[in-house]
């Protein structure tokens, strides 16, 4: 899982830069300001928990536990239901996907929790 892991954060990473770039340069006139900024809160999240998986890949060779495991799908799963969410609802202004975001943000909050958690049963 250790090498999953890696692979799926650096290429989270990767689109999260490459997104970051789009939003910088190609979004920037044709977004309002308040959309562009949900644009980059995704960016910005998806950032943060590429870096996770990274961290979540090492865990596992560290700390093998279920909830080390648990945690980097909690990630995957909180990334693609988080920053998804708020890429759609920027780029096609569809409302109601804002209340399918905060299912991603508890899935990246319990994400965390099973990494402390590995880490403390270590």
């Amino acid at each position: 899982m250790d090498r999953i892991f890696f692979a799926i954060g650096a290429l989270s990473a990767l689109i999260s830069v490459a997104a970051g770039a789009f939003g910088a340069h190609g979004l920037r006139t044709r977004l309002g300001p308040d959309m562009l900024n949900v644009f980059e809160i995704g960016v910005r999240y998806q950032m943060y928990h590429a870096l996770a998986l990274l961290a979540v890949a090492w865990a596992c060779t560290r700390w093998p536990h279920p909830a080390t495991t648990a945690s980097g799908v909690l990630f995957i799963v909180g990334t693609v239901v988080f920053s998804g969410s708020l890429y759609v609802l920027s780029l096609s202004g569809i409302r109601w996907l804002g209340a399918v975001t905060p299912f991603g943000g508890v899935a990246l909050i319990a994400g965390w929790g099973c990494l402390a958690w590995a880490a403390a049963r270590g």
